[in-house]
């Protein structure tokens, strides 16, 4: 009888020995005392060539079994998650808490409601449309070709032809879709094509000078660096400063920015720090009052303002700070928002580029972000704000001097806001404002790439939308109240063109209209109007092509380019919501909410700071590191301890289950790009509307 050809056929093997350690199901581990080779399992144990070795059939046993064994706990894994995630669906549902319920609510009701009224209209449209596509595509209506919906009109329109009632309806139907529908949705989308590569080419140049920058290695180079101040030298260039922190009710994070400008490496003489505190609840303003006067006994050149009535928000908090007798004897004046950290050389690194520069009105620092990591949504919140500083802000300030100023982290110059009339209350973004005006008075402006200033990023859906909605309309009010300044300044004619077609319009304007309209109502309408058409690469290709050029200034981020992709979109629905409110003054479009911040790196920042600290004046007391550290946790405790929610956001699920709609309707078509991107799309939009995306309250 011929050998037997299986090696597991027999009771004696020859193989390598393979010790297994098995504590529980959940706890093993195998060593392999010898590796085997792939020849091993092509012989017969006793056709084994010289030299060469069998496998022991327990082995493989063991090696299966416990493979199947790590593939069952992966999947007991991701079941156990989604049951999590379900379970945290329904609390949140049951809960009944959406966002009509918040009672500091940035858009308008009236506007609310007839907004998420229209959503809801298109939703059940939809659905109707779905049901009966459906019941006409088993009465053998099918949509692979338009011609054959033609055909199939032809043939019921013949006189021998036998209808019934239910394709008497849909030829009709079909017909008013063809003649009636079909046309001004295919307008419409056309147009919404034309804006939407216009909008991409814009992206694309702004690409290229950013890669001509780093070829060329452009970047703006001060005159003269400032002296040492250890040198002993007195040439050095060191005007008079101030420093500016404007803020609100911000226990979190006031210590780490008050601590950060005390030591801000610049003669004491010549550094004046305000500390601006617009906070109604006692207790904070009572928390930054200490706060100053512990710094004051270290020998910082600090002071504290508090205005009761908080009238223009953070632009009036300004305007009544420069009021001040001596700020007449300072020429600069630095601004930072009440989470941000400058360096100590951040001084040394922006003022001397205004020495002999007479022209330069304000130096711009870039942001980086201590919590750049903690959520999804802080991922992607980073790739967006990476491609705003490295690409817009570097591009805009190296060939065209102009950019809008980002409210914190900069130097202006304060001749050029005196100029340009100060700080206006007159809209939500007022730091866009007066470099506006700033610009049409003359004032060049600079970015400096390589100077970061640290702050925090949103965590939570609601503080990001919020600060979102905030910053579109915002643009909308002031490019209404600054397109008669902007035609009538004496400025050229190519920088009119850039603030008003480049600046505002398509950047401000265009962008959140097609993003919405475009993939948010016209694509899910396509596939119930199957006459007009979407092409592909309008709705893959284009927009794969401009997101991966977004997350090119930020490479680590490349992992999230689908979801960024997805998120951009669906972002689209608040800020187009809130472009809507600026133009046409809505009452949300005034709303100002100071974003929630949660003091990340507060206590670690406060320490090394402290510890920096080498002497102390007669008579000050010592700082307490023990009372501090007490101080940080009893604020995260009483923080901790109000109700913070998480949400459900009607528009953003209304909005969801119309793209589920239209990617069901699309699977009748055999749409294959379409359907994909309709269903992953629908899941952005359900995810975030039941606020699965940013921070998780317990």
């Amino acid at each position: 009888m011929a050998p037997s050809l299986y090696w597991w056929g027999k009771e004696t093997h020859r193989g390598t020995p393979v010790v297994v350690k098995m504590e529980n199901p959940n706890n093993w581990s195998m060593v392999e005392l010898e590796s085997p080779s792939d020849e091993d399992f092509m012989y017969p144990n006793h056709a084994v060539p010289k030299g060469g070795r069998n496998k022991n059939a327990k082995q493989l046993t063991w090696v299966i079994l416990l493979k199947a064994h790590k593939a069952a706990g992966c999947l007991t894994s991701i079941g156990s998650a989604f049951f999590s995630l379900a379970a945290i669906v329904r609390r949140r549902v049951a809960s009944g808490r959406t966002d009509s319920t918040d009672t500091m609510l940035t858009e308008n009701p009236t506007m609310k409601s007839r907004f998420y009224t229209c959503i809801k209209l298109f939703l059940w449209l939809s659905l109707i449309l779905l049901g009966f596509e459906l019941a006409a595509y088993f009465k053998g209506w099918h949509f692979g070709a338009p011609d054959l919906q033609l055909q199939r009109l032809y043939a019921l329109t013949h006189p021998f032809a036998v209808k019934d009632a239910f394709d008497l309806l849909y030829s009709r139907w079909v017909l008013i879709r063809v003649e009636y529908l079909a046309p001004p949705l295919q307008f419409l989308a056309n147009v919404c094509i034309v804006l939407f590569l216009i909008q991409s080419m814009d992206r694309l140049v702004l690409c290229l000078g950013c890669f001509w920058i780093k070829l060329r290695k452009i970047k703006p180079v001060p005159k003269q660096d400032p002296a040492d101040l250890e040198s002993g030298d007195g040439d050095g260039y060191f005007p008079m400063v101030l420093v500016q922190i404007p803020m609100c009710n911000e226990k979190e994070v006031y210590q780490q920015s008050i601590a950060a400008v005390c030591n801000l490496d610049w003669p004491k003489g010549r550094l004046l720090v305000q500390i601006l505190d617009d906070s109604d609840d006692p207790t904070t303003q009572m928390l930054i009052k200490e706060e100053v006067h512990k710094w004051q006994q270290e020998g910082a050149n600090i002071i504290y303002r508090h205005r009761v009535i908080r009238e223009g928000y953070k632009a009036g908090n300004l305007k009544s700070a420069m009021n001040c007798s001596y700020v007449k004897d300072y020429e600069f004046v630095a601004i930072f928002d009440a989470d941000f950290q400058p360096n100590p050389d951040f001084l040394k690194r922006t003022v001397p580029h205004f020495k002999d520069n007479e022209e330069l009105g304000l130096v711009q620092a870039r942001w980086s972000f201590v919590n750049k990591d903690e959520n999804l949504l802080t991922r992607l919140q980073l790739i967006n704000l990476a491609f705003h500083f490295e690409v817009e802000q570097q591009v805009n300030g190296i060939f065209l001097n102009f950019f809008g100023f980002n409210g914190t982290a900069g130097v202006w110059r304060i001749k050029a806001l005196e100029e340009s009339g100060g700080w206006m209350e007159r809209t939500t973004v007022e730091d866009m404002d007066i470099a506006v005006r700033a610009h049409l008075h003359g004032w060049k402006f600079i970015f400096l790439n390589d100077v970061e200033c640290q702050c925090e990023l949103p965590e939570s859906y609601e503080a990001y939308r919020k600060q979102q909605h905030r910053w579109h309309s915002g643009p909308m009010q002031l490019f209404r109240l600054c397109l008669p300044a902007i035609i009538k300044s004496k400025i050229s004619i190519w920088k009119k063109g850039n603030l008003i077609f480049l600046f505002f319009l398509l950047r401000k304007v265009i962008l959140p209209f097609y993003s919405f309209t475009l993939f948010c109502i016209i694509l899910p309408m396509t596939m119930f109007v199957p006459e007009a058409t979407l092409p592909s690469w309008v709705v893959c290709y284009v927009p794969a092509t401009i997101t991966f050029l977004n997350i090119l200034p930020a490479p680590k981020s490349f992992p999230f380019i689908v979801p960024y992709l997805l998120f951009e979109n669906t972002m689209s629905v608040t800020k187009f919501n809130a472009m809507v409110s600026g133009l046409f003054q809505l009452g949300s479009a005034y709303e100002w909410v100071v974003t929630k911040k949660s003091g990340r790196s507060s206590e670690g920042d406060l320490i090394s700071l402290v510890e920096k600290q080498p002497t102390h004046q007669r008579g000050s007391s010592e700082p307490n590191l023990e009372e501090l550290r007490e101080e940080i946790k009893q604020q995260a405790q009483s923080s901790s301890r109000k109700k913070k929610h998480n949400r459900i956001y009607t528009k953003e699920l209304a909005l969801a289950f119309l793209l589920l709609t239209a990617a069901a309707r699309s699977l009748l078509s055999a749409q294959g790009i379409h359907f994909y991107f309709l269903l992953f799309q629908g899941i952005s939009f359900l995810l975030v509307g039941l606020d699965l995306i940013g921070e998780q309250v317990q």
